[in-house]
């Protein structure tokens, strides 16, 4: 992991909310339990309710020995870290309780001796610009105060633009951090040293060699009591406009001139700008959209999403989307790009295959009357890893050699036994406080991904039939398997 952070004072706008609460403070708690928070570094939580700091302190406790699975909670840590913790009830529509802000933070213009002001959006986006203009009330947006945004940052372009611009109207976009957390995964982090620290791969990491990729994001889970807000985004939005399209990007950039934040960031933009429009004349040929209803998951039966929870039963947003895509560059030409997400589907899994080319010539056919093609599967969740699958003879004597493939498993926790894998969201945290931007979203980049987006959405409006249903506990509907059956190909679907 990174060295330590900076002095900074750490300021969690909806301190009280799940995020915060399941994802940020047990983050924090890592990192300081790993000797990686300065000091003097302050956690102050911001949110409405009504609480002593005591309380506060109380509560943040409460839920870190409810939400360390793995681990109880290291009381000698925690002496350290409640310290560092404080907290400051404001109503984040008023823009007269900011001033409370300035009990606990130094508003006078840090020095690059004190303490860097990181302020952490964890609330809806459409308080924004009021979080922006709070702070600014109270002198908190000049450098080099940083701002974090957790998405989404919009429902399409056009809210995603005016969001931008709401916040460039208080910070430089070098003090601006959107948070996207798959780029805090180990796996994803590892993209980069696979493709361009081993010439195996990047030697071979092209049209040449490459029949096609897949990407793949699997959740078991439903709607989750989030019906009405799932509701308003869909799988499309929710899944593939941020995370998705950020690993095909690192999957398929060119090599960056340098490991740092704007050579990253360019190479990426590239990737998004060469994607080709899906729209109304390809739209029903490379799309699939689905819609779960009643099964089973696991033991559990589930309802379907027009049954969950507060539900309206006309509604025809989706929960599965395919996708088929070409990125229209000389390395990727011919070379389409699968992608698949979706709900309820039967294992939680996200992963990365390339499918590399067959074996021109076969010289083992007595034996082997087909080679399948090698296959290098990158495994984002839930068990970390890399693996290439291969072919090899099999042990014994005769005159014919029998093959069979196996598969050389590089598992993250095996290979590191000792060694923690950290959480997406203590690594963006660490970053953050560091500030290291090359793990963050650029402005143009959401805005490229929701112009791509938003033609697949206009063209799925115009045609007559809504999505595609699929029994809770499968892998989304049959026209997915078409999707790729049409091109002589199959999703990896091991069960």
């Amino acid at each position: 992991m990174a060295s330590s952070a900076a002095c900074c004072d750490l300021i969690l706008f909806g301190s009280c909310g799940d995020l915060a609460r399941r994802k940020l403070l047990p983050a924090l708690y890592q990192l300081e339990k790993a000797g990686l928070l300065h000091s003097d570094t302050r956690i102050i939580g911001v949110a409405r309710e009504s609480l002593s700091l005591a309380e506060y302190r109380a509560k943040v406790g409460e839920d870190l020995r409810q939400l360390l699975t793995r681990e109880t909670l290291d009381e000698s840590v925690w002496q350290r870290f409640e310290k560092k913790l404080s907290y400051c009830e404001i109503e984040l529509s008023d823009l007269d309780q900011y001033e409370a802000l300035t009990e606990w933070v130094d508003t006078s213009g840090a020095s690059e001796h004190e303490r860097t002001p990181i302020c952490y959006f964890a609330t809806p986006p459409h308080l924004f610009a009021t979080l922006c203009k709070g702070l600014h009330s109270v002198g908190l947006t000049r450098e080099p105060t940083r701002v974090v945004l957790e998405k989404p940052l919009g429902q399409d372009l056009a809210s995603s633009q005016k969001i931008n611009r709401q916040v460039a109207e208080y910070f430089h976009e070098s003090q601006v951090y959107r948070i996207d957390h798959y780029l805090g995964k180990e796996t994803v982090l590892n993209l980069l040293a696979l493709r361009f620290a081993n010439s195996i791969f990047s030697d071979q990491w092209s049209h040449s060699t490459i029949d096609h990729i897949q990407i793949t994001a699997a959740e078991q889970v439903g709607v989750e009591g989030r019906w009405s807000y799932y509701d308003d985004a869909g799988q499309l939005r929710d899944m593939v406009q941020n995370h998705l399209l950020q690993v095909l990007s690192l999957i398929a950039m060119e090599p960056p001139t340098r490991l740092d934040t704007e050579s990253i960031r360019e190479e990426k933009l590239k990737v998004l700008r060469s994607l080709r429009p899906i729209d109304r004349d390809n739209v029903h040929d490379d799309t699939v959209r689905g819609q779960y209803t009643a099964g089973f998951v696991g033991d559990h039966k589930v309802p379907g999403y027009l049954e969950e929870e507060g539900a309206a039963t006309d509604s025809t947003t989706e929960t599965f989307v395919a996708l088929k895509t070409h990125i229209d560059n000389w390395r990727w030409s011919g070379v389409p790009f699968y992608l698949r997400t979706g709900k309820r589907m039967p294992h939680k899994r996200t992963e990365v295959v390339i499918t590399f080319k067959r074996q021109p010539h076969n010289i083992f056919y007595e034996t082997q009357s087909q080679l399948p093609p090698n296959r290098l599967i990158i495994r984002l969740q839930p068990d970390e890893g890399v693996e290439i699958q291969m072919m090899n003879k099999v042990p014994g004597l005769g005159k014919q050699m029998q093959l069979k493939p196996t598969t050389l498993d590089l598992s993250f926790y095996e290979t590191f036994e000792n060694k923690r894998i950290a959480d997406a969201y203590e690594r963006l945290l660490l970053e953050a406080m560091q500030g290291n931007q090359y793990l963050f979203v650029a402005r143009e980049e959401v805005e490229h991904a929701w112009r791509w987006i938003d033609g697949i959405r206009a063209a799925w409006q115009q045609l007559p039939e809504g999505p595609k249903t699929y029994q809770a506990g499968t892998w989304g509907p049959t026209a997915a398997v078409t999707l790729m059956a049409q091109d002589g190909r199959e999703w990896d679907d091991e069960d």
